[in-house]
């Protein structure tokens, strides 16, 4: 069951690799059938080097698996968490990749300071509060996306516009509409994460004008965005040769 599935996500983990977001086994990447309310989502531990998709792990809205002979990342609950309470993500990933880690590590939000990180995020990427110690010890997973969630709604950030957090000193979370998207995300976070770091070591008063935000974002994703092709342009080559 779920072959599709397994190979986008068997696929958007080699692509952690590829990318260079995650090292040995530091990572992990999801996706859910919405209509089956169940999750494919990578084994824990498993060499990357080895990952095949019927490797994947199927479990459902409450963690009990219902297919695969490996245990689930032991990120799952935290999957689980984001999924529930943002209801238009497919896909969601994980990983420890270096400078939105170190942020993650600083309990430092990543401020939007460029229009590169405005075409990607509309604002600054969060950074969660503390987790108790009462909570690390009996569920420390679980609480990790509760905290992404408390941040996203106290701080009133739309989920879809922003697709990332940081887990205070563990790491980044990126998610999309599908597990292809949530690993864009990722790349786009680490890029974003890395110029941040150097800008304020260039400037340590840098700021962005919020116009530019507006201006790059909704150009991207906005109601009359312009940014790259519509589905519908037909290529100008037919046949071999270039029309003129």
């Amino acid at each position: 069951m779920f072959r599709k599935l397994k190979e986008e996500v068997c696929a958007a983990n080699l692509a952690l690799v590829r990318h260079g977001l995650v090292v040995l086994t530091w990572g992990n990447a999801s996706a859910i059938d919405r209509t089956k309310g169940l999750v494919v989502i990578k084994p824990s531990g498993v060499s990357y080097d080895a990952m095949k998709p019927e490797d994947m792990v199927v479990v459902d809205l409450d963690g009990k698996v219902l297919e695969g002979q490996y245990r689930p990342s032991s990120d799952t609950a935290t999957h689980l968490v984001l999924y529930k309470a943002f209801p238009t993500i497919g896909g969601i990933v994980h990983t420890h990749s270096t400078y939105a880690t170190a942020w993650a590590q600083a309990a430092r939000a990543i401020p939007n300071l460029g229009t590169t990180h405005a075409d990607a995020f509309h604002t600054d990427v969060p950074v969660t509060g503390e987790i108790s110690d009462d909570r690390i010890r009996d569920a420390y997973e679980e609480a990790t996306g509760d905290t992404i969630v408390e941040t996203f709604q106290r701080l009133g950030i739309d989920p879809d516009e922003t697709p990332a957090a940081l887990a205070v000193h563990h790491g980044p979370f990126t998610w999309g509409r599908t597990v292809g998207k949530a690993v864009e995300h990722a790349v786009s976070l680490e890029a974003v994460a890395q110029m941040a770091t150097t800008s304020l070591a260039l400037n340590p008063a840098v700021r962005m004008n919020p116009a530019l935000v507006e201006k790059h974002y909704s150009r991207k994703h906005g109601p009359n965005a312009y940014y790259g092709q519509r589905a519908a342009v037909k290529s100008h080559v037919k046949r071999g040769k270039r029309e003129s």
